[in-house]
């Protein structure tokens, strides 16, 4: 198999969840352009993808990730205009789910840059501790400890009724 054809398996195999992970990030009406920069950037890199290093899925969302940051005052505008949603929370259905995502907004823009990063790559990328260490070149003890105060931060929004007592 030629470099061409391994590269052609490993978008096809990756393209889908890099996207939906960059989606999440900043919206569907950029996520196509970066996800599709983010394969660019990897293939003008490739000769640089060491495999005992770590995982081709991880350097992937690590490109992703570090594209993401280009776009982060488009992206902390996003979670401005969703924390702007001000709609009463009814008991179900599509406009308790309009709400939330204000709310989640809101506390979304609260993260540092680097808990939101973890956060978004264990919830939207569904990377596992190690993954996420490899993609943004930290250690797993501080993977661990971001996404704790990311979920500490999020959870008034998460469980309301919980901290309404």
């Amino acid at each position: 198999m030629t470099g061409a054809d391994q590269f052609t398996e490993a978008h096809d195999r990756h393209f889908a969840e890099v996207y939906r992970y960059i989606a999440g990030r900043l919206g569907t009406q950029v996520a196509e352009d970066v996800a599709a920069e983010t394969f660019l950037v990897a293939f003008d890199r490739r000769k640089t993808f060491d495999p005992a290093r770590g995982d081709l899925r991880a350097w992937l969302f690590g490109i992703a990730t570090n594209l993401v940051s280009r776009h982060r005052r488009k992206e902390a505008r996003h979670y401005r205009a969703l924390a702007r949603i001000e709609v009463p929370r009814p008991a179900e259905g599509h406009e308790n789910s309009v709400a939330i995502r204000g709310q989640l907004g809101k506390a979304l823009s609260r993260l540092t840059a680097g808990e939101r990063d973890v956060l978004l790559l264990v919830a939207l990328a569904d990377l596992g501790y190690a993954e996420v260490a490899e993609a943004l070149g930290i250690s797993p003890g501080t993977v661990g400890s971001r996404l704790t105060r990311a979920r500490k931060k999020l959870a008034p929004v998460l469980a309301p009724e919980a901290t309404d007592e």
